[in-house]
């Protein structure tokens, strides 16, 4: 599997970007089994949680820990600080990211506004189950063993030509298939 958001260009052919549907964030359409997934997707402290938000935020996070989980965790970080923040800065903060990584943000690949937006609520769903001094990677790892956690999670409530489409990934969408719950 290509490691770049680039083919690999032909003798004198310009590089295209290749769709792909496959996702490492917050919801991707892969095939690995749940124990797999899961057990990759662990963190055993709130310092863990936090070294992933910062890292976002100051570009400085290894691009493979940015996995559905890391996406979890900075959105559980952000949100309890300040939701609103949270909706406002997390598009603009993972844009940054995936440039500073070399991703591009593009009408095919990068940053998605509905994924990112719902995951936010769902972040805000999962803090507000949880009491208010409950560590943050405990409510991570409920998260995760939830609804939420599954990778695919979102094609529950969106059908793949929506949620995949250009105006999904440049602004929120509805839910096609049923509404959230929350």
């Amino acid at each position: 599997m290509p490691k770049g958001p680039l083919t690999e260009p032909q003798q004198d052919q310009p590089r295209t970007h290749k769709p792909r549907h496959r996702r490492r964030g917050f919801c991707f359409s892969g095939t690995l089994p749940a124990s797999e997934w899961t057990l990759k997707m662990t963190f055993t402290s709130d310092t863990e949680i936090e070294r992933i938000a910062r890292g976002l935020v100051d570009r400085t996070l290894p691009k493979a820990e940015w996995t559905h989980a890391g996406h979890f965790a900075a959105a559980l970080w952000l949100v309890r600080a300040d939701f609103e923040a949270a909706q406002r800065d997390m598009p603009g903060m993972i844009r940054a990211y995936n440039e500073s990584v070399g991703g591009i943000n593009s009408d095919t690949e990068g940053y998605h506004e509905t994924i990112t937006q719902a995951s936010l609520r769902a972040a805000r769903l999962s803090l507000t189950k949880a009491a208010a001094d409950t560590p943050l990677h405990f409510v991570l790892k409920d998260l995760m063993a939830g609804e939420f956690g599954k990778p695919d999670w979102l094609l529950t409530y969106w059908s793949k030509p929506v949620l995949f489409s250009v105006a999904a990934r440049r602004e929120w969408v509805a839910p096609d298939l049923q509404p959230l719950p929350f």
